[in-house]
């Protein structure tokens, strides 16, 4: 019998396809990689990853805390047994109505980047910690926010300043973008927040608060560094840039909690030829799970299952009638020449951001199946 609980999953149920599969266990083991990686830490796992129930049953029992984006995942967090203390509202793009629907239920951290924002958190969420999130000038991640999120540091001390007069209690944010290979980029956001962090003091506003974001790549076709390689390099940015007195830090890992406790199956509708390449048509695509296979970001691993003998170039579609509906036609791709409508394909790695970007029913396609298996399965 397979030792992998989802292969052994797959094999006995032999779900229909597509659908992701995800190991419970390997999320909580994962979670307590994570901190002890990060010792004394504030860990927010950001739910939008993987929002599945079970998911988040393990992690309250790992004892992680959540970043929530909105009412819906405050609520569903809540459901799970998470404490309101351990909640953290990380979208900084939120109604006045939201802000005091999270704090009537017991949120008292936020993040913020705008003005309007944060007098709405003076008088809906009075005396909250707010998270200034600074943009950073650091290397691009594979997915990274461009200009969306974030002020120019001159702007945060502003907010800074100001949210303190409000009553609120400030502290600094960065994210340097999801799936962020660079090291480097998390030493650029502490030296920011350091300078920040000066500054306010020296106008009276001792900040205590630093949140780094999420962003820990996850390994696919090329390697990433490991977590203890990103948790050396804050380390060591926390000792050169705050060493006298360094600050609380809160986390919101999300990818790097789920990522790898998911495997997706997937069947080949069709093999055809076009102007000499080979097209695969798979029952997944970009509107049903691979999102982040937009401007192929994201290069997911696929691994045949039971198609064997050599292997050929191929460009990877999905199954809708949006001609966008291309997974990979420049990322160089082989698979078995014997490939046949019906045959099975995994792509290992996939737990994250793949069933909660799912399109709802694009082309009457229903969301991705999930299913959840190890001690917090609901399988």
């Amino acid at each position: 019998m397979c030792a992998d609980p989802i292969r052994r999953f797959l094999d006995e149920r032999n779900p229909p396809t597509p659908c992701l599969v995800v190991d419970t266990d390997v999320v909580a083991a994962r979670a307590r990689e994570f901190r002890s990686a990060f010792p004394g830490a504030l860990i927010r796992y950001a739910v939008k990853a993987n929002p599945a129930p079970p998911v988040l049953d393990a992690l309250v029992a790992a004892g992680i805390g959540f970043d929530v984006a909105g009412p819906a995942e405050l609520a569903l967090c809540l459901e799970r047994g998470a404490d309101p203390a351990d909640l953290a509202y990380g979208n900084p793009i939120k109604k006045p109505r939201d802000i005091a629907y999270a704090f009537e239920r017991g949120v008292r951290e936020f993040t913020s980047d705008a003005p309007g924002d944060v007098d709405h958190l003076g008088r809906y969420a009075p005396g909250s910690a707010v998270s200034i999130r600074v943009v950073l000038d650091a290397p691009d991640s594979v997915t990274p926010f461009g200009r969306k999120f974030g002020c120019d540091p001159a702007e945060a001390f502003d907010l800074v300043l100001r949210a303190a007069a409000l009553g609120l209690r400030p502290g600094l944010a960065f994210h340097v973008g999801s799936q962020q290979p660079d090291v480097s980029a998390w030493e650029i956001g502490i030296a920011t927040a350091a300078k920040l962090f000066e500054e306010a003091a020296a106008q009276g506003v001792e900040m205590t608060r630093l949140n780094l974001g999420g962003g820990f790549a996850t390994t696919h076709r090329v390697p990433v560094p490991s977590l203890d390689a990103y948790a050396a390099t804050i380390a060591s940015a926390l000792e050169t840039h705050f060493p006298a007195n360094p600050p609380e830090l809160l986390l919101e890992p999300g990818r790097v909690l789920v990522a790898d406790a998911g495997l997706l199956r997937t069947e080949v509708v069709l093999v055809a030829h076009r102007s000499g390449r080979r097209w695969v048509y798979l029952d997944i695509g970009r509107y049903n799970g691979l999102a982040e296979a937009e401007n192929e970001a994201i290069a997911y691993r696929f691994e045949p299952v039971g198609a064997a003998g050599p292997a050929g170039p191929v460009v990877l579609a999905g199954p809708t009638c949006d001609g966008d509906d291309v997974l990979y036609q420049r990322t160089p791709y082989e698979l078995p020449l014997s490939l046949r409508t019906g045959d099975r394909v995994d792509l290992p790695g996939t737990g994250a951001y793949t069933a909660s970007y799912a399109s709802v029913g694009f082309n009457g396609i229903e969301p991705l199946r999930t299913y959840c298996v190890g001690r917090w399965g609901d399988v």
